[in-house]
């Protein structure tokens, strides 16, 4: 494996090629699209494979050999997310959680340089129109709800980072195996001068004991703290075979926020999406008709990993004083998020429901 060498790269603005100014990335397209003077500016490509680093290397020897970038980035003081800037501005608030973050705050940071991103694929005029249709779907909601969710100076597209991990893994168990049987049990009474007695089912025991081994491949988890787990979770799955190699041309027109959750927490969080599926491999392996698991020992080897971007419209909110988060898929547009519910509107639903059955009843009598 080649040696990984510590670059730092300094993240500015890309210039368009006819008249000079400053270039966004046009969501789903391969280019930079000018705004001033329409030019398309390819965004050049390296002909790069995305390489899978190694775990352990990767940890016993960042200190002198990560490959890191170096980019501006400023701190909520709310809830600690730190995402970039636009340049040339003078306020700006926090994509995640709408407090007004302080400029003068910013600051330059090292980070572990991503590999791979997913470009944007849905233009933000699309995600908004989608977030209207969500928003006004919405069972129970209160009805200023609108006003207050559709505050569009706090909708903004982010790149939110992930780790990926693949790994080898041997498992030795110990455990049991049920194997169903059935009785006859007798009550020692009579039906109709018959003898009543019924099967009933019992399970025997068996010790039993083994191992089993496997590769887990793409195992995503986020990297940031930012956003409601049970919420980001719930926009995969991702297209990661789309995955492209690492070009700061992509990021331009969007923000992106540092990592909270580092490479070995990241790998903690992938176990404990990995184990659940272990155990059910092991269950297989006892076979039977029920299984227990005593005891169950995993060794990972051969970790390698991806830090990478993935696309997010985050649209952030207070309502009534509480915080509301919605997040946009901006490759498939699928939308979770949290939404407030009008307790007067889900009374008046519970009398309504209450006063039809009791109509009801009294006709049907």
């Amino acid at each position: 494996m080649e040696e990984i060498k510590e670059q730092e790269l300094k993240i500015g603005t890309f210039k368009c090629t006819d008249c000079g100014a400053d270039l966004k990335y046009k969501p789903g397209t391969e280019y930079l699209n000018c705004e001033y003077c329409g030019a398309n500016n390819e965004i050049p490509h390296l002909e790069e494979k995305i390489e899978e680093l190694d775990f352990f290397e990767f940890l016993n020897k960042k200190a002198e050999t990560e490959e890191t970038s170096i980019e501006r980035y400023v701190k909520c003081e709310s809830c600690g997310a730190s995402s970039t800037l636009e340049p040339n501005i003078s306020s700006a608030f926090c994509p995640y959680c709408s407090t007004p973050l302080v400029i003068e705050h910013a600051h330059d940071e090292k980070i572990i340089q991503p590999k791979s991103l997913l470009p944007f694929k849905m233009e933000i005029n699309e995600a908004k129109a989608e977030l209207k249709k969500w928003i006004n779907g919405l069972w129970f909601a209160p009805g200023d709800l609108k006003k207050a969710s559709l505050n569009f100076d706090h909708f903004k597209g982010v790149y939110v980072p992930y780790w990926t991990f693949d790994t080898n893994f041997h498992t030795e168990y110990i455990g049991q195996r049920g194997i169903y049987y059935y009785e006859t049990q007798h009550y020692g009474t009579t039906e109709g001068g018959e003898e009543v007695k019924k099967e009933v089912r019992k399970t025997r025991w068996y010790s039993t004991s083994g191992s089993i081994l496997g590769v887990f491949d793409d195992i995503l988890t986020v990297a940031t703290k930012s956003l409601p787990e049970k919420y980001i979770n719930k926009l995969e799955p991702w297209d990661l075979e789309n995955l492209v190699p690492y070009d700061k041309s992509y990021l331009s027109g969007f923000l992106s926020e540092k990592y909270q959750i580092g490479l070995e927490e990241g790998f903690n969080k992938a176990q404990e999406i990995i184990e659940p599926k272990i155990q059910e491999m092991i269950k297989q392996d006892i076979g039977g008709d029920e299984q227990r698991i005593l005891k169950a020992n995993t060794n990972y080897n051969n970790i390698t990993f991806k830090h990478l971007l993935l696309p997010v419209f985050i649209s952030s909110y207070k309502y009534k004083g509480k915080l509301y988060q919605s997040l946009i898929n901006a490759r498939t547009g699928e939308i979770q998020g949290q939404r407030p519910y009008s307790a007067g509107k889900i009374i008046l639903t519970i009398i309504l429901i209450v006063a039809i059955i009791t109509t009801i009843i009294y006709f049907s009598q």
